[in-house]
């Protein structure tokens, strides 16, 4: 009798994996409340935030112009890449994923100034990372400070969510405080201005850039699954487009010098400001959460890769 039952609640758990796809996805956690940040700042539409960057022919604008779908196909990626430059920033795009096999796709909302500073640039990145099989999409956010690119600061997450069902919302926050990534405004990662980053903190104008591209040489497990087009077009749509901060003078795009205020906490400043300058006691608890339930890499605790680990590791 033991056996029968223990049969049968193995068969009800295959059930309900095939049903409600928990198994591929591990446990699905219910996020702690948190303020809405995004709920501070007013959307913006495609047209009045982006210029095409690549692939004009893979990127379609619709909604009255607060809508974008971004593709890969065999023939190319897609890229917008934001119409003015920053000192700093709030930056938002809510995005819904592609379904299906997608190894060794990649849909990026980052900022960057590459184009401007080849050999110097700096890279704030929040990275999703296409799976095979039934695995999830990985969600990986780095950070590059003055050209240090041969030194990636990666940490790696699973969502708590199904990213290719709904739109949510990414967030990078950048000011003088601190680097916040946060996942449907939950943070899941932060990087303080200390002395222990050092020059390694961003601090140049960049631009924002909303990108899907083939990543098949490292994206999925260090390039094992490349990306195979027979499930082409991979889609990725687009809206709930927030840009707030201090913008850089197009004349002189090169002029790394700030004519922003970034000495301390100004009231007159929306993402200077004291709600944007360190985490409340809610954030922090979210983001202990986040880092906890779904973070499975950092590399602060990469000994391989690290022999000696960068300074901001034995700071926090």
């Amino acid at each position: 009798m033991a056996k029968f039952h223990l049969k049968l609640c193995f068969s009800a758990l295959i059930l309900f994996c095939l049903t409600a796809d928990v198994c591929s996805r591990g446990p699905v956690y219910k996020p702690p409340s948190v303020e809405r940040l995004t709920d501070r700042f007013s959307p913006s539409t495609v047209d009045k935030s982006y210029d095409v960057a690549f692939g004009a022919s893979n990127i379609h604008v619709t909604n009255n112009g607060t809508t974008a779908a971004l593709s890969l196909d065999k023939s190319s990626g897609s890229g917008l890449v934001s119409k003015n430059k920053y000192y700093y920033g709030f930056f938002n795009a809510a995005m819904k994923l592609p379904a299906g096999f997608t190894s060794g796709v990649v849909v990026a909302f980052y900022l960057s100034n590459a184009n401007l500073f080849p050999h110097n640039h700096d890279e704030i990145d929040i990275e999703l990372l296409g799976h095979e099989k039934r695995r999830d999409w990985v969600l990986q956010t780095n950070i590059y400070g003055n050209g240090s690119v041969r030194n990636g600061r990666e940490e790696k997450f699973y969502l708590w969510f199904d990213p290719t069902q709904d739109f949510h919302d990414y967030t990078i926050l950048w000011n003088n405080h601190h680097i916040l990534f946060l996942v449907d405004n939950v943070p899941v990662r932060q990087v303080a201005h200390t002395p222990a980053i050092g020059s390694v903190y961003p601090s140049k104008p960049m631009s924002v850039y909303t990108t899907i591209w083939d990543g098949s040489k490292w994206a999925t497990h260090g390039g094992k699954y490349a990306v195979d087009y027979k499930y082409a077009p991979f889609v990725t749509m687009m809206r709930g487009i927030e840009m707030e901060g201090c913008v850089s003078d197009r004349r002189n795009a090169t002029d790394s010098s700030s004519p922003c205020s970034r000495s301390g906490i100004s009231s007159l400043d929306p993402v200077e400001g004291e709600p944007f300058s360190q985490l409340s006691r809610q954030q922090s608890g979210a983001m202990a959460w986040a880092r906890r339930k779904h973070m499975f890499y950092s590399y602060c605790q990469d000994k391989i890769r690290y022999k000696v680990l960068p300074p901001e590791c034995n700071a926090n």
